[in-house]
């Protein structure tokens, strides 16, 4: 972007409705501007401020693909008292809002090249990792064996869950879903994410593990990590629940020295674990 001040305008194109709980919808974005589409890439794992007029602006992580160039989409979770989350869950399609991004770094995925990739989410965090993971599939021939582990709560909080029926048809790639809670016609796995984890017992032999979900998801599953061999700098995590501004402004973010906007919010375990212990 030549301002980094400056949203570019979009137009939401589709609203979908992603949980039974109405709580999280994915809003997909349209350019008003060919020159504005044209012009902006990003890599998985980075995010953008959506603007809402009138109302403000709020972080969210990119969810779809950087190989589809003529929308941005974001699933934003309806927070209680939230002006920017609710607005955008009042909105309709047709509506205009304002885009400002990409902001922070990415995955580090010409590092992945040739390794297999282990991918960890859980809850609505989930949304870079689907970028991350349509990236990987659209690049197949460039990487190892890919594993997606993928939990929530129950089954009517999973994100995407079309896109993950689709997943579990592939041979070139392991899906494995779970919940802290199953419920009649559920059959996947049931239990907490690092259990499953640790049952998977992935190969860390050339291999890179990328988290993100809740941070008590994370605080056990490093653990499972180390354990089953993965050394901290092929750890990935992403802090985008620490995003504020995007542009290391409000120092609202930062963690020791670092601005999670502007250094982040893409981290290595091996570099986080030199900061405070604030993540």
């Amino acid at each position: 972007m030549k301002n980094p001040y400056l949203p570019l305008p979009m137009r939401i194109e589709k609203i979908t409705v992603e949980t039974e709980d109405r709580s999280l919808r994915t809003f997909s974005l349209s350019f008003l501007n060919r020159a504005d589409a044209e012009a902006f890439g990003f890599v998985p794992g980075q995010f953008a401020e959506v603007h809402v007029f009138g109302q403000g602006e709020a972080p969210f992580g990119i969810a779809s693909s950087p190989l589809v160039r003529d929308r941005v989409e974001f699933t934003v979770n309806r927070i209680p008292g939230g002006v920017v989350t609710t607005a955008l869950h009042n909105a309709r399609e047709g509506d205009i809002v304002g885009l400002r991004g990409p902001l922070g770094n990415g995955y580090p995925v010409q590092e992945f090249e040739g390794k297999d990739v282990v991918i960890i989410g859980g809850g609505f965090a989930f949304t870079t990792l689907r970028s991350l993971t349509w990236y990987i599939l659209a690049n197949r021939e460039r990487f190892g064996k890919l594993t997606v582990l993928y939990g929530a709560r129950e089954p009517g909080l999973l994100l995407y869950k079309d896109e993950l029926a689709a997943w579990q048809k592939r041979d070139d790639l392991e899906l494995i879903l779970t919940v802290d809670r199953g419920r009649e016609g559920w059959q996947g796995k049931v239990g907490v994410v690092p259990a499953i984890l640790k049952e998977a017992a992935p190969s860390a032999a050339n291999a890179y593990a990328v988290v993100c979900g809740p941070p008590i998801m994370i605080r056990f599953t490093l653990p499972v990590l180390q354990e089953l061999g993965f050394p901290p700098e092929r750890v990935i995590m992403s802090l985008e629940m620490r995003m504020k501004c995007g542009l290391g402004m409000c120092g609202r973010c930062n963690i020791g020295h670092k601005y999670v906007c502007k250094d982040g919010p893409v981290f290595t375990l091996a570099e986080l674990s030199e900061l405070p212990a604030e993540y």
